[in-house]
């Protein structure tokens, strides 16, 4: 009888790791990285340079991307303060993919790699440009949840 509660009870004790061993290792999971300059292009005008660098085998979406019903899109959300004045969309450069995604079951654009968004800006000079950026990462079998990364540029 002691036995069989033994065994009943190391049943329980596997089950329970087993559930919990992936959560400390999707929690530090990063699979990209970021960098944030500015460029003085002269007359006042400054492009603001943010590079993420990807895990090989990750992916992160478009800002423009043609629906909100799949992944979450890259987003630059930028504090101004006065004076300051955004000139233009923000671009996106990088190894583009375009076409299916069988995660979310419709056509997105994506990019791997090295992925540089670029914003111009017109500003007086010695300042910072503070935000966020906001993206979401998939493999090919997973997704992590959309994660935002506070950023602060001096513009120099």
């Amino acid at each position: 009888m002691e036995k069989h509660c033994a065994m009943k009870d190391m049943r329980t004790i596997a089950l329970a790791l087993s559930l919990f061993a992936g959560l400390p290792l999707s929690a530090q999971l990063n699979p990209v990285s970021w960098t944030f300059e500015s460029r003085a292009l002269g007359e006042g005008e400054y492009e603001l340079v943010m590079t993420a660098d990807l895990d090989p085998g990750w992916n992160i979406y478009s800002q423009y991307l043609e629906s909100d019903d799949g992944p979450v899109r890259t987003s630059f959300y930028f504090e101004l303060p006065d004076g300051v004045e955004l000139l233009g969309k923000t671009s996106e450069e990088g190894h583009r993919k375009e076409g299916y995604d069988s995660l979310f079951d419709m056509n997105v654009v994506k990019f791997s790699g090295r992925v540089v968004f670029r914003q111009r800006v017109k500003a007086p000079a010695g300042g910072h440009i503070q935000g966020a950026v906001e993206y979401m990462t998939c493999d090919d079998e997973r997704c992590l949840p959309p994660r935002e990364v506070p950023f602060s540029i001096a513009l120099q």
